[in-house]
């Protein structure tokens, strides 16, 4: 934990790699990682941004979904939470800060490569919420392939209905009752822009998502309904670490950028607040890239 409000250098700011070696199996526990991730727990202050709102998060029990249902909370919002049954163990933590700030936590475990899932999710965030203005599509899917002989059916097809089928699926349902000023924001990634050779699936997913929701921005907007991409660049997620990237490149994650170290949830969390408050009401279409210097094309 750091104090985010003290004049920092952001390249010390955080932990910078080499990090110890740390498998886990899919989908990854926040509570495995070493370090472990700052999502806001004793870090985010909130300031009645988002006071009386009403979000669906997935891919809320870690990561940047996490970090964002902190912070929705921190800010007033109560919070319907997505995440696969096998992370609700990270999930418990998520509610139990939520409800600390005297907010609604909606519990939605379930898997959303499920169609009739998605549906009957976004159906009991509407009902448990008493309605829906901030819908974050988050929950991703990442494991890495050296070669393209190795990206199998399988993997294609999963990660595809995690990262886009998931996303039509659950914005389909949800906009019917979203009303005029809500926001919805997706998470892609400099992926989009700048893929890894052995992220073949899931980059090509990522620019999915870029493209699906500038378009649908389009449509929305006529509805008076934003709608933004987030982009970020190395974040220390579970996701890295359960496959998502080689061991050995888990040890050095986020050397690479100009920051010299991966991003915590915390930092990026801000974003996604600007996105669905009315501080972002002239904000619709963008893409929003969080890189650590990185940049986005």
């Amino acid at each position: 934990m750091t104090d985010r409000l003290t004049l920092q250098d952001p390249r010390k700011q955080y932990p910078q790699p080499p990090f110890p070696r740390q498998p886990q199996p899919v989908p990854g526990e926040a509570r495995e990682m070493d370090p472990k991730p700052d999502h806001g727990e004793d870090s985010y202050r909130g300031s009645g941004k988002l006071k009386g709102r009403k979000a669906l998060i997935t891919g809320a029990d870690s990561g940047i979904g996490r970090a964002a249902a902190i912070a929705y909370a921190r800010e007033g919002a109560d919070v319907a939470l997505s995440y696969l049954p096998s992370e609700r163990k990270d999930a418990a933590e998520v509610i139990a800060l939520i409800e600390a700030e005297g907010r609604k936590a909606i519990d939605l475990p379930g898997d959303i490569t499920d169609e009739t899932w998605c549906r009957e999710m976004v159906e009991h965030a509407v009902s448990q919420l008493g309605g829906l203005d901030i819908l974050v599509i988050n929950a991703g899917r990442q494991q890495y392939r050296e070669d393209i002989s190795q990206v199998t059916s399988e993997d294609f097809d999963k990660t595809l209905k995690t990262n886009l089928y998931a996303m039509h699926w659950i914005a389909q349902a949800a906009v019917p009752h979203l009303p005029a000023g809500a926001s919805v924001i997706t998470t892609a990634s400099v992926q989009a822009y700048e893929p890894s050779a052995i992220l073949l699936d899931y980059a090509t997913t990522k620019a999915g998502i870029v493209a699906y929701t500038k378009a649908l921005s389009k449509q929305l907007i006529e509805k008076g309904i934003r709608a933004n991409v987030v982009a970020p660049g190395p974040f220390w997620t579970p996701l890295q670490s359960s496959g998502g990237q080689p061991e050995e490149a888990v040890m050095k994650f986020g050397e690479q950028v100009p920051l010299g170290r991966p991003g915590q949830p915390v930092e990026i969390a801000p974003v996604y607040v600007l996105l669905a408050s009315q501080e972002g009401s002239y904000i619709t279409g963008e893409v929003f890239g969080v890189t650590g210097g990185m940049g986005v094309a």
